[in-house]
């Protein structure tokens, strides 16, 4: 007897959309095709795309530390919701998670309260090479998060021999907040309080490229893996697409959505987060990034914070925005509107995950790999409000807007764990199981 059947789906496989049936049993894709058996549950997904489970490699779930604005537990709800199988968790958390026994006490606390599958950064501190020359065979380890420029938390490695180090002893891919401290503190300067218009001035186009080619060139120089996250500016477009091969990077749905000065004009505080959304030059060039394939992951950088907090007086306000749960709709949306195709969205978000950081068994729709799916409906038009946000912090960048596409079913280790917004069931997520 299987454990379910999902019938009637358009289902991406191998690049294309066909129309299949897929059987589940143990928690496996069990069969493709046209299935004869019995099941112990039918899902019908008659008009729904039968995606591979989505990833993503982008959250900061504040716990330890912050759990008024966020836990691992209310994160993953968010997560589901939003039709996202597995994440990567940051561990700039309080305290940070920068060596093992803090990385163990996260996995702990992650055990029986996540909904979707979970994997954690290390985080790299100016003196803990050792550990991260061995991270290898660690349980639930992504990778590696390098802060190079200060943002959210006390994580950070400024000096060039320090990110030298860091790399130097990296065991597993380096995934890099790129901006430059040095920069950014000549540039304090130019904040103007009560001016949040004033955040790209400060947290210039200058600061990311200059820290991303220090990052390249370091990388390049031991021969190891560097992922650049939430890439903001047309310049790093340009010089990353040069430096394909071990780098790679990833863009923002919020990067890709609004721009400044409309966005600052609209939210205030609401769209501040770090690198920040720019002027219209550069959201131009990131689509042309998308469009090309350039860019290799779509990661939502989901940085909650509370409103009462999102409210101080710019420069008093922190830096970041929710987006797990709308990182689909958003993306759905852009689908539908023609400025990318739903086969980059897969390979994005499912595939290169995969690849790059060696996932083990996911981001496939494929015989005995696990039965992870994203069920989305692309006619179906929702409107982001913030009382239906999961996060604790309650709101997104995106209320009262509407977009056109959105997750309905979330299938996490074969079990039914959310349909039309709603959560079904206990949290039984699992860490990711790495090759590399």
């Amino acid at each position: 007897m299987l454990d379910l059947i999902i019938k009637n789906g358009t289902c991406f496989i191998n690049g294309s959309l066909e129309k299949h049936d897929i059987s589940i049993k143990d928690g496996k894709i069990h069969s493709i095709g046209e299935i004869a058996s019995e099941a112990k549950e039918i899902f019908d997904a008659k008009d729904l795309i039968v995606l591979p489970g989505c990833i993503d490699t982008q959250v900061h779930f504040r716990e330890p530390g912050s759990t008024d604005t966020e836990d691992l537990h209310s994160g993953s709800r968010a997560a589901i919701v939003g039709g996202i199988t597995a994440l990567f968790e940051m561990p700039n958390t309080n305290p940070p998670t920068a060596n093992k026994i803090e990385f163990q006490k996260k996995l702990d606390l992650a055990k029986n309260r996540m909904y979707s599958n979970y994997a954690f950064y290390f985080g790299a501190t100016a003196n803990n090479a050792n550990d991260l020359a061995d991270l290898k065979n660690l349980e639930g380890c992504c990778g590696i998060k390098l802060f190079a420029g200060s943002s959210t938390g006390n994580l950070l490695v400024a000096e060039e021999k320090d990110i030298e180090v860091v790399f130097q002893n990296s065991s597993k891919v380096v995934a890099v907040h790129s901006e430059d401290e040095a920069i950014l503190n000549i540039n304090k300067k130019l904040i103007k309080k009560g001016d949040v218009h004033s955040h790209p001035i400060w947290r210039s186009e200058e600061c990311a490229i200059s820290s991303t080619r220090r990052i390249v060139k370091i990388a390049e120089r031991y021969n190891k893996k560097a992922h650049i996250l939430h890439v903001t500016t047309k310049q790093e477009i340009d010089f990353l697409s040069q430096h394909k091969g071990n780098i790679t990077f990833e863009i923002t749905p919020q990067h890709l959505t609004i721009y400044a000065p409309d966005c600052y004009n609209k939210l205030g505080t609401y769209a501040q987060m770090n690198p920040p959304i720019r002027d219209k030059s550069h959201y131009d060039r990131l689509w042309y990034a998308v469009r090309n394939d350039y860019n290799d992951t779509i990661g939502s950088d989901h940085a909650p914070h509370l409103k009462e907090n999102k409210d101080k007086e710019y420069p008093n306000s922190p830096s970041g925005m929710p987006g797990v749960q709308t990182l689909l709709p958003v993306m759905l949306n852009h689908v539908n509107d023609g400025k990318l195709k739903l086969g980059q969205l897969v390979k994005l978000l499912c595939e290169n995950p995969v690849k790059i950081f060696g996932i083990k068994n996911k981001g496939y729709i494929k015989k005995d790999y696990d039965a992870d799916f994203t069920l989305v409906n692309l006619d179906k038009t929702i409107e982001i409000k913030n009382e239906n946000i999961e996060s604790k912090c309650g709101w997104s960048p995106f209320n009262g807007n509407k977009f056109k596409g959105t997750p309905v079913a979330t299938i996490i280790n074969g079990e039914i764990k959310m349909k039309d917004g709603k959560i079904i069931g206990d949290p039984t997520g699992k860490p990711l199981e790495f090759s590399n």
